[in-house]
């Protein structure tokens, strides 16, 4: 499963998945990136883990002075390199998120946006020591999931992504809310409130968890 949107959802398919979300979707996609934004300072040095084909990096990218783009996908990485080529202040390096490797304390913001805790199937406490690792003392990380309120409308998007081609077919005998399993294996999972908490446990930070547009889910951590 780690290898999903390495091998068979990246690049131009990964890209099919964004343009045929409905429009609520499509505004859950715009404030998860907004409240990262938000959260940035134009000195920043910032690193998106699971970066795919560079969503999410344009934007940044004209807020905070330095961008670098993680991901395990080549193809998606060759895409955003593309997409992005007019963007100087921007990085794209092939990396697993739970095994960074930069200095302690190199970035002022770290984001991983669009549940990408749970997509990316690594040990997520892992990926959170990581990410505190590679900020420094004052700076944040963002970790974003899904709000419980929007389970009908992510489960009606992926429902699309399998009429698409894109995903297999929903397995409604398995699915069920905060999880959704597909017949060819993909199963995308949901990180709540008390998992983020328990995620989050014994660090040296300050963590805060809210709720944005009543669709994501913010784990918000200042080292």
């Amino acid at each position: 499963m780690g290898d999903y949107y390495s091998e068979k959802l990246s690049a131009e398919r990964l890209r099919r998945v964004y343009e045929i979300a409905p429009p609520r979707i499509q505004q859950y996609l715009r404030a998860d990136i907004d409240h990262v934004i938000e959260r940035t300072h134009p000195s920043d040095t910032v690193l998106e883990l699971g970066c795919g084909y560079g969503r999410v990096l344009g934007p940044m990218s004209r807020k905070a002075a330095r961008v670098i783009g993680i991901d395990t996908s080549l193809a998606s990485l060759i895409m955003a390199r593309e997409e992005l080529a007019a963007c100087d202040n921007i990085k794209l390096i092939q990396m697993d998120a739970a095994r960074l490797g930069f200095l302690d304390a190199a970035f002022d913001l770290v984001a991983c946006v669009q549940n990408g805790i749970s997509a990316f199937h690594v040990d997520q406490r892992q990926l959170i020591l990581e990410s505190v690792r590679v900020t420094r003392p004052g700076g944040r990380v963002l970790f974003s999931s899904y709000s419980e309120k929007f389970w009908d409308e992510r489960l009606n998007w992926f429902r699309l992504q399998a009429q698409a081609g894109l995903l297999g077919e929903i397995d409604p005998r398995r699915s069920r809310p905060g999880r959704i399993v597909c017949r060819d294996g993909f199963t995308a999972t949901t990180v709540g409130p008390g998992r983020f908490r328990e995620l989050t446990a014994g660090l040296s930070a300050h963590v805060d968890i809210v709720e944005v547009d009543g669709s994501s889910l913010f784990c918000e951590i200042v080292v």
